[in-house]
């Protein structure tokens, strides 16, 4: 029983913290030596870039296409007592053999782009990342009506809420 006593009175040896220390520095060292010679291209580099002039050699080089001006659209939203308005201006990008046929589409391109933009809630229009979706949607609706492989892009120039 006199061993039993003398248990309690004698602290247990606390481990050290010294080896999960270094290993934390020296994660963090490595991590970032790591990245470093990987974003500045020491390892994985692929040797030398070769600046690149992106000039046109000639005028074959610039594709063949052409833009479109779609007129500008304003639209009242919502029904509530206090009045807003959506100012919208895009252009086509069409190429240049369509370039015609697509002006013809003009009434209908309006029409269905003014009916997509009245159906929109003001509240998704708020959203700053709205534009993506709602280009995504109206190139579509676009592409529907002037026929498959008119029109290439649909590039937003004002998109005003006010």
């Amino acid at each position: 029983m006199a061993e039993a006593e003398a248990a309690p009175d004698e602290a247990p040896k606390k481990k050290s913290k010294l080896p999960l220390l270094i290993g934390i520095v020296l994660m963090l060292v490595l991590g970032g030596g790591g990245f470093y010679a990987t974003f500045s291209g020491m390892i994985l580099g692929g040797g030398e870039e070769v600046a690149e002039d992106h000039a046109p050699e000639d005028a074959a080089a610039v594709p063949d296409i052409a833009f479109v001006p779609i007129d500008p659209l304003i639209v009242s939203l919502g029904t509530s007592g206090r009045a807003r308005h959506l100012r919208f201006s895009s252009q086509l990008e069409v190429s240049k053999a369509h370039q015609e046929e697509v002006t013809m589409l003009m009434p209908r391109i309006l029409d269905v782009l003014n009916g997509y933009l009245r159906a929109v809630e003001v509240a998704e229009l708020e959203d700053p990342s709205a534009l993506i979706r709602l280009r995504a949607q109206m190139l579509r609706r676009v592409q529907i009506v002037s026929g498959e492989g008119r029109v290439r892009d649909l590039l937003v120039t004002e998109f005003v809420l006010n």
